[in-house]
């Protein structure tokens, strides 16, 4: 990476932008509280805007850091898009597993994100709130036969009881690396576009010195 790392004192070979999208509610940031810092709020409120977290984690032998950022789901914040996918390499399409409408939604986000972010981006589906599994309105097959069509990852969660959270996160991010990987072998230094999170990995550096607040990284 350069005489730069020295000066920056990384401690990851690999930066991977993360977004979480779906509808306000569904536990989008206790997600990333749970994963990042291993913390649960029951009394969190809406995001207002945009935060994120960060938090790294080996795979393959590799230090990958995960930078994972988490949006209002309110319609009024959609003007943020374009900025929000840029230079994402993953996303997780988070839905509420005791809502309809939370479920219903993940079409207009997969849409969302076929139109903003980069065609390569690994997809994840999240069904949150497994813990409440006796008020369940989405059935698991159901879901998941709508991620099989889509090509999408597929897990049920609960940022509450902390089942399948890091599950979540480590299927997304090796399916990550495993795609730049084989990317990298393929078209070797043809993308310009391509392997954009890893590439990218020392600009965001400023950036995460004004978020720390958010991040209690690894």
């Amino acid at each position: 990476m350069g005489d730069n790392t020295d000066d920056y004192s990384y401690d990851y070979e690999y930066l991977y932008k993360i977004v979480l999208i779906g509808d306000s509610g569904v536990g989008k940031s206790n997600l990333l509280s749970r994963f990042t810092r291993d913390e649960f709020n029951l009394e969190s409120r809406s995001t207002i805007g945009v935060e994120f977290a960060t938090r790294t984690l080996e795979i393959d032998g590799r230090r990958v850091k995960a930078q994972i950022w988490d949006t209002a789901g309110q319609e009024r914040y959609r003007a943020i898009t374009s900025a929000y996918y840029r230079g994402a390499v993953g996303a997780l399409i988070v839905y509420d597993i005791s809502k309809t409408e939370s479920y219903e939604s993940v079409s207009r986000w997969l849409k969302e994100l076929k139109e903003h972010a980069d065609t390569n981006i690994v997809i994840e589906l999240v069904g949150n709130k497994s813990d409440l599994d006796h008020l369940r309105a989405v059935p698991t097959e159901e879901a998941k036969s709508f991620a099989n069509e889509n090509s999408l990852l597929f897990t049920e969660a609960s940022a509450l009881s902390s089942d399948n959270v890091d599950l979540s996160f480590h299927q997304l991010l090796k399916n990550i690396y495993e795609m730049i990987s084989k990317h990298q072998l393929d078209t070797n230094d043809q993308g310009a576009q391509k392997p954009s999170g890893p590439t990218i990995s020392l600009t965001p550096a400023p950036q995460e010195k004004k978020g720390k607040n958010n991040s209690n990284c690894c």
